[in-house]
């Protein structure tokens, strides 16, 4: 870290097995995270406040590089576990944990974004034959009745709006997982 973690204690005087605990967290996070650049830890003695009467409240904010901030603040209303000072450190910290493990995914690009499926229209079916085409980008992609969703392929005729997947098959592309928009794939 190259700021020292803060910690304060608000209201009380911990003991000194409450300290070490949060030191410990920290070290933790800092373990599976060795850029953290700075952390606060504010822990407050309960007061008699309506939300939080009887509870500790544990409050971490870390800071990461790029500007991305990790931030635990609001404890659960009427828990009474939280009445216990080393459960309320231990919920914050896991908190944090799980928060900075989402973070660390996002900086690392292993956050999965899905892509749109792309839409397609009908433009010829043969249900004889259990086939058709639609047309998307200019190109048009074959799909057979197996393609098609919720068994959906007798709702299939010119100008049908679908979404799907393209995947290469033995002569060329084709469309699986067909799905209609809206009602029918109303045009």
């Amino acid at each position: 870290m190259e700021v020292q973690a803060q910690i304060d204690f608000q209201g009380f005087h911990p003991t000194e097995q409450q300290r070490a605990l949060i030191e410990q967290k920290i070290a933790g996070l800092e373990e599976f995270y060795d850029r953290i650049t700075a952390c606060r830890v504010v822990m407050k003695a309960p007061s008699h406040h309506h939300r939080t009467g009887g509870q500790y409240e544990v409050n971490i904010h870390l800071v990461l590089p790029e500007g991305r901030e990790v931030v635990v603040e609001r404890t659960p209303p009427e828990d009474e576990r939280f009445s216990d000072p080393m459960f309320a450190i231990n919920d914050a910290f896991s908190r944090a944990r799980r928060r900075l493990q989402d973070e660390v995914r996002h900086i690392r690009g292993q956050v999965k974004v899905h892509e749109t499926q792309p839409i397609g229209t009908v433009i010829r079916v043969r249900p004889e034959e259990d086939y058709g085409f639609l047309e998307t980008e200019g190109r048009e992609i074959y799909f057979h009745r197996n393609s098609v969703l919720d068994e959906a392929f007798a709702h299939l005729e010119p100008g049908v709006r679908v979404t799907f997947v393209e995947e290469m098959g033995e002569k060329g592309p084709q469309a699986s997982t067909v799905k209609l928009l809206g009602k029918h794939g109303l045009r």
